[in-house]
């Protein structure tokens, strides 16, 4: 049987991290019941579940309080939330020329609706934020900045730190899809002055699909009108939406068997050092795939070679070759899974120069090794060189 080596992990992370199944098989079949309904003990012990996963949640992102994490299927559904619960007609709104359509969808929905947005330019090879051109783009109906932590497409981080301190300084909402960096780069809301950051459970959390959500300031809470209303189990004799936190944002029956298995996937990322353990491990993989690459002819190396300014997603442009079929025949001929084209960000594919063929994406994870990532730089050059 042919190896498999699966180099994927910036669509959803495999294997994920030791417990994640068992946790979500034991809930379904040991568990099984509701919360915030049911009035039995094994009602409480799942919302304490639930509830220790909000309080790890918060002390990873070091957010404002543990009510203040809102569960929701990803990334996508988050950013949504917020976006259209946030922004009205004659506002505006910036973004980075980097971004997913995770953030662009709902951006141009919005346009529709009388919102204006502007992309802040990015560098045409690396893919970094053009800083300097920030301010000057601020208009008196900017509300708000919307911005990736790192490009999906090259890996490339922006300057979240920076466009924070400029957002209060301006009185500007900031926030932040943290889709490829949460769970392998340091973030703290606080300090970066991040008012809404939204993450997703099946990326570099380790988790499964279905459960991500958001963490926001009680200040921005109370100005974002939420996109779904229901029962929440709280508040049952009105039929206006609950004020306060989470249960605002949260309605309906939740995810419970992804939120078990989310609990046991930060259970073990967040020992001591393991994340730490794992960004290492993954940019050593990150700095092979970047070396190998670069000393193959006709592919292009597309985001910065900096280390300290990416992440581990390394994107090539076979500039002789279509990019379709050589990814095809890595799979074919060499058991090398990755992704192949636009990755939903069109965007950040214009702004480096890679649209409309797109790019091969490889992203390593906690469990690939050094020969894999060997193997997969020596079959592109077999097929490149061929």
């Amino acid at each position: 049987m042919q190896q498999k080596i699966y180099l994927d992990n910036g669509s959803t992370s495999f294997p994920k991290a030791p417990g994640v199944g068992q946790a979500m098989c034991s809930y379904i079949e040991n568990v099984g019941v509701n919360i915030s309904r049911g009035g039995y003990e094994s009602a409480y012990s799942a919302a304490q579940v639930v509830m220790e996963t909000r309080e790890m949640l918060c002390q990873l992102f070091q957010g404002p309080d543990a009510k203040n994490v809102i569960f929701t299927n990803n990334v996508t559904a988050s950013l949504n939330v917020l976006l259209k619960g946030y922004l009205k007609a004659g506002d505006h709104v910036l973004t980075s020329s980097m971004e997913h359509n995770a953030v662009m969808r709902p951006l141009v929905q919005l346009q529709k609706q009388g919102v204006s947005f502007d992309r802040i330019p990015c560098d045409e090879q690396t893919g970094e934020l053009r800083l300097d051109q920030l301010e000057g783009m601020i208009r008196p109906n900017t509300r708000a900045v919307v911005m990736t932590h790192a490009s999906n497409v090259c890996g490339t981080l922006m300057p979240i730190q920076q466009v924070g301190e400029i957002c209060q300084k301006h009185g500007l909402m900031f926030f932040v899809d943290a889709a490829q960096t949460a769970g392998v780069f340091p973030i703290h809301m606080k300090d970066m002055h991040i008012d809404a950051l939204a993450f997703t459970g099946h990326k570099s959390l380790l988790g499964p699909q279905g459960i991500g959500g958001f963490v926001l300031t009680d200040a921005l809470a109370q100005q974002v009108n939420p996109l779904l209303s229901g029962g929440t189990g709280s508040m049952s004799d009105s039929e206006e939406v609950p004020s306060f936190l989470p249960d605002r944002f949260e309605p309906g029956t939740m995810n419970l068997p992804g939120i078990f298995g989310l609990h046991a996937s930060l259970s073990w990322l967040m020992q001591d050092g393991k994340m730490q353990e794992i960004h290492g491990h993954e940019m050593a993989l990150c700095q092979t795939l970047l070396e190998g690459f670069h000393a193959i002819q006709g592919v292009r190396v597309v985001g910065t070679d900096d280390l300290a300014k990416r992440g581990p997603v390394v994107s090539i442009d076979c500039l002789d070759q279509d990019n379709g079929e050589i990814a095809f025949l890595l799979e074919e001929q060499f058991g090398v899974m990755t992704r192949c084209g636009l990755h939903c960000a069109p965007s950040a594919h214009k702004t480096l120069g890679t649209f409309p063929q797109g790019t091969i994406r490889f992203v390593p994870g906690h469990a690939t090794t050094l020969q894999e990532v060997q193997e997969a730089v020596q079959g592109v050059r077999k097929l490149v060189e061929k």
